[in-house]
């Protein structure tokens, strides 16, 4: 039996079923149940947030047969041709590759001709921000009087790239990165869905990983039920993410707040031996120390103080901008845990 990536087997099919997007799916909901829906959308948000997927809802509730309080219904002929991507009607342009104007020229001469399955022809352009200028020229026209049959959705993660012009014949939607307490209980309820049991650190660890990445928390979450067998829990997802052990983290952080620039040394040199990313490690050093932080605050015996904590997380932030496109990664995260130790303060 061939394998489906979760991702993909638990893909949104409702508006509803969005998560952390409850703005763009109220809005996009009353449009189709008020008969108010535009000729051309925009979704702009990071990657893996829900942008693609809505723009396939709504290609199936505009053409839909039997529309559930404006939802598609899943069941009918149109629904399912265009869930299995076989529908003549409704096209998904990836604009990374598809990025000139020929091909532009093309999409404007396929739009003369009426629906042949659908009622409505639905052109989904992913990444729209890559066309070329004269590409985008060309759809311009298009989009300003396009044929009532016809409807556009754009999808950017960068829509600062789209002309002003292309975004003024659009209504835009903007969505956000999801939330780690939305992404954790999105989380649990998959592992029940597939019948895995899963320790909530660990979950809520994956959800921290993905950054508010809805697709990239699913798929971590995926390649953490493959590697491993049984409950999921913080031990046996250490390796399959990369992180380090929390003993090493803390004598670590230990290090940098006794000024000890040895022990620092050596525990990078470990890092590099065991081949560690650099920067996934200083940015669990930064959570660590924000933990710290905050417990401080609330009055709870701590590891750093409250104003040593707060120094370190400065100076580890301006580390991991200088990490983050270094192409020393081992000699940047030394010299950025250096600077956060204050050297000089011990030879004092």
């Amino acid at each position: 039996m061939e394998y489906t990536a979760l991702y993909r087997k638990y893909r949104p099919t409702r508006l509803a079923d969005l998560v952390g997007q409850e703005h763009v799916a109220g809005t996009l909901l009353r449009a189709l149940q008020n008969q108010r829906v535009a000729h051309a959308y925009i979704f702009c948000g990071p990657r893996g947030t829900g942008k693609t997927s809505a723009a396939l809802i709504m290609s199936r509730a505009v053409n839909c047969e039997h529309p559930v309080n404006g939802e598609p219904c899943g069941e009918c002929e149109a629904c399912r041709r265009i869930a299995k991507g076989a529908s003549l009607d409704v096209l998904e342009i990836d604009a990374a590759s598809n990025r000139g104007i020929n091909e532009m020229r093309d999409l404007r001469d396929g739009i003369k001709y009426l629906p042949g399955q659908e009622k409505r022809k639905v052109y989904i352009i992913d990444e729209v921000h890559m066309l070329t200028t004269e590409a985008f020229n060309a759809l311009l026209k298009t989009l300003e009087e396009p044929p009532e049959y016809v409807m556009f959705i754009l999808a950017t993660t960068e829509p600062h790239k789209v002309p002003v012009t292309i975004l003024s014949r659009c209504q835009r939607f903007d969505f956000h990165r999801v939330g780690q307490e939305q992404l954790f209980a999105h989380l649990q309820h998959l592992a029940q869905l597939e019948g895995r049991e899963a320790d909530e650190a660990a979950l809520k660890l994956i959800a921290r990983r993905a950054e508010g990445g809805l697709r990239d928390a699913v798929s971590l979450l995926d390649q953490c039920f493959v590697a491993t067998d049984g409950k999921l829990t913080m031990k046996n997802i250490s390796s399959v993410l990369g992180i380090v052990d929390e003993r090493f983290m803390m004598a670590m952080a230990e290090a940098i707040a006794e000024h000890d620039g040895l022990r620092i040394v050596k525990g990078v040199e470990l890092l590099a031996t065991e081949g560690r990313d650099m920067r996934l490690f200083l940015q669990q050093l930064l959570e660590f120390v924000r933990e710290q932080l905050l417990a401080g605050m609330s009055g709870k015996k701590t590891l750093l103080t409250r104003q040593r904590a707060l120094q370190m997380l400065r100076d580890l932030v301006d580390g991991d901008q200088r990490l983050r496109f270094s192409l020393t990664p081992r000699l940047t995260l030394e010299l950025a845990l250096l600077q956060a130790a204050h050297l000089e303060a011990a030879d004092k």
